[in-house]
């Protein structure tokens, strides 16, 4: 077995507490090793049922006999619709009856609770999220929308005089209200999905419960929310009120100006679709493999981007960003504008390439070899970059002061959003380092490596923390996480190199730890994954890049 896969723990003997398990009290629902099987079953020794541990909670558990105190109930009477035992069957009350075993209804229940908790967990409960995260997103931008309003209405006052400001305060509060309106509309429509989440949670937690009991009788009784759970909330449009001005002219005031619209709510029907399961699933090898190894030239090398098989960018402590094929040739090589090392580079979807330059505060553009400034910081030092699906491009920034770290999202040079605290009003990441790498999730997730909190923080796409990550107890990996480099795979699998173990540690969309990588690799830096989901590694003192294949 390869010792950098941590497998879940085996099961312990629950009497010992040290020795591996092979046993299973049926009856008393406890693990046993071979040793204390004896100790266990000393008293009252018709009641144990010991299986293989493999076989646990597979004795079904019958109803005691209200007539026959002794017998267990194993059938249901089709005429009379009610569960009884083997002496049941034979009295006179049940003369000619037929019967059901229940242990077929069980089984019948149990396949039944299988299907309604994985369409639960994998169908319901995901909608139910993204119609909760489409509101919140809704809520998100409302400031921003209704400060669009407020601009069209601010050229509106520049061409009229200062006795119209009465009229304008006016529509201002009546804006204030009608956006007040318009949040507490929202708030209730997502404190509603919520509450239909908790149902849909507290159900599954409930059937994963029934799933793993061998109660009989609340399995049989089982009745399925899930028809409910499928008839979907309406979706809530609420239009964003407009503003209309007027032609000035010699008239009151209040008509010169404009008027506001009010909200426009509409209900659309939601109608509830299975999402079709993914079929292009690729699974870890147990064994990765390195296929290449790239010398790039650089002494310190920092970093690999790409955007398909065919070729990669990588960059150094130098001012030279080289360009290679995939056989390692040297392509092209283009300096920095200021003659310093970029901070990082990444490609936009054309294929044009990004650096970012901390000693002008810049994020530059290189393009048909046409270098042009995209973006200009005051009071903040861009570092590191990823563009996103959306053809977005994510920054990750110091303060000046050395006391403050962000994350900013731009559309071209605009921004577009702002992810620095969470719900508490803490910072989301570490202060005083640059060294902040990040990559966008398929699932729309921001992953970053704060090297310096030794930790990948995730939140989703609305700024909102979902989980941090600070390394996997293992015997061989036993120091502390320092990450640099962060990519992303077909699959949502989240990858980060860690210098301290010398290694590459694989997490699931939620953070769960899934394997390591190591293949040799010596200060593993930065990261990419290609097209075909080949994970590229940058060495960062001997300057090389290997491609690995990790997946199937």
């Amino acid at each position: 077995m390869n010792p950098d896969y941590i497998p879940l723990d085996v099961a312990r003997c629950d009497l010992c507490k040290t020795a591996i398990a092979q046993s299973y009290c049926d009856f008393c629902h406890v693990n046993l090793c071979k040793p204390c099987i004896g100790d266990h079953i000393s008293n009252e020794y018709e009641n144990h049922k010991i299986v293989p541990i493999l076989k646990r909670k597979s004795t079904l558990i019958y109803p005691k006999c209200e007539t026959h105190q002794k017998e267990n109930c194993k059938y249901r009477c089709k005429d009379c619709n009610i569960i009884v035992c083997s002496d049941c069957t034979v009295s006179p009350q049940h003369k000619g009856h037929e019967y059901f075993k229940l242990a077929e209804i069980f089984t019948k229940s149990k396949e039944s609770i299988q299907r309604d908790r994985q369409e639960l967990e994998n169908q319901i409960s995901p909608t139910y999220k993204e119609i909760a995260n489409e509101l919140e997103m809704q809520i998100g931008s409302l400031d921003g929308e209704y400060k669009k309003l407020t601009i069209e209405m601010s050229k509106q006052r520049e061409e009229i005089h200062k006795e119209v400001d009465n009229a304008i305060n006016q529509l201002e509060k009546e804006i204030g209200e009608i956006k007040v309106k318009h949040h507490s509309l929202l708030k209730k429509r997502l404190d509603e999905i919520k509450q239909l989440q908790s149902l849909v949670q507290k159900t599954l937690l409930a059937l994963n419960e029934m799933k793993e009991s061998n109660e009989v009788s609340p399995t049989i009784h089982y009745s399925s929310k899930n028809e409910e759970f499928r008839k979907l909330p309406p979706k809530v449009y609420v239009s964003i009120p407009k503003f209309i001005p007027k032609q000035i002219e010699r008239e009151a005031l209040g008509n010169l100006i404009g008027k506001i619209t009010p909200l426009s709510t509409i209900l659309e029907e939601r109608i509830f679709k299975a999402k079709t399961p993914n079929t292009s699933i690729r699974e870890l090898l147990d064994g990765p493999e390195v296929l290449n190894t790239i010398n790039t030239g650089h002494e310190r090398l920092l970093r690999v981007t790409c955007l398909n098989e065919e070729q990669i960018w990588t960059s150094g402590q130098t001012a030279d960003i080289k360009c290679f094929n995939i056989q390692g040739v040297l392509q092209k090589t283009i300096q920095t504008k200021s003659g310093e090392y970029p901070d990082d580079i990444a490609l936009d979807r054309d294929g044009a390439l990004l650096y970012s330059d901390g000693t002008t505060k810049t994020v530059y553009k290189i393009k048909n070899d046409q270098t042009e400034t995209i973006i200009t910081l005051q009071g903040w030092v861009p570092a590191k970059l990823s563009v996103t699906s959306s053809g977005d491009l994510l920054v990750t920034m110091l303060s000046d002061d050395k006391t403050q770290s962000k994350v900013v999202r731009y559309s071209g040079s605009t921004v577009a959003q702002t992810i620095q605290f969470d719900d508490e009003d803490q910072p989301l990441y570490s202060g005083n380092y640059y060294i902040k790498y990040i990559s966008e999730n398929r699932n729309l997730d921001i992953c970053v490596a704060d090297n310096e909190a030794g930790a990948i923080v995730v939140v989703n796409q609305v700024g909102k923390l979902r989980f941090r990550y600070t390394g996997h107890p293992s015997p061989t990996k036993n120091k502390a996480i320092v990450p640099y480099g962060i990519t992303t795979d077909s699959q949502s699998r989240i990858l980060a190199s860690d210098w301290n173990n010398h290694c590459i540690h694989i997490l699931d969309t939620d953070g769960q730890f899934l394997r390591y990588i190591h293949c040799g690799l010596e200060s593993p830096y930065g990261l990419c994954v290609d097209s075909n989901d080949s994970l590229f590694v940058c060495e960062y003192k001997s300057g090389n890049v290997k491609k690995i294949r990790y997946s199937k």
